[in-house]
């Protein structure tokens, strides 16, 4: 069984769009849940203060990431439109090179991208998803 990919990436918000990126947010959660069912779970997150938002993706693999760039891509330029910077990205799972290097092109230069391999642990993704099947 494949491990998960994880995605988190966090970015600070232009002073005075934050419910206009809400917004902005809202529309693009609905265009990628119709058009990637294989995406587990994708949502934004705000700081308490409101200057932050994180989003967070669970992929059950890499594929189903590199999908999600090809999916997304257009919409990431619309995206800054509110954000003023990525301030952190983050993978969690077995990466390829090649999708890590893309991650550094979507980001600004000075931002690293942290990406980290699983040592131990347990999934119960998988057999979540087939017992949901199976009600």
């Amino acid at each position: 069984m494949a491990e998960p990919f994880i995605f988190i990436g966090t970015h600070t918000v232009k002073e005075g769009k934050l419910e206009e990126f809400k917004q902005h947010f809202q529309e693009f959660c609905a265009f990628i849940e119709e058009n990637e069912p294989r995406l587990i779970h994708f949502a934004l997150y705000i700081s308490e203060d409101e200057t932050e938002v994180s989003v967070v993706q669970v992929h059950p693999d890499e594929d189903s990431m590199t999908f999600h760039m090809q999916v997304a891509g257009e919409h990431f330029a619309q995206a800054y439109e509110f954000l003023d910077a990525t301030k952190s990205i983050q993978i969690f799972g077995a990466s390829s090179d090649g999708l890590v290097e893309q991650m550094k092109q979507v980001s600004s230069p000075e931002v690293a991208v942290i990406a980290k391999t699983e040592f131990t642990g347990f999934n119960r993704l998988a057999a979540t998803a087939a017992s949901e099947t199976a009600s």
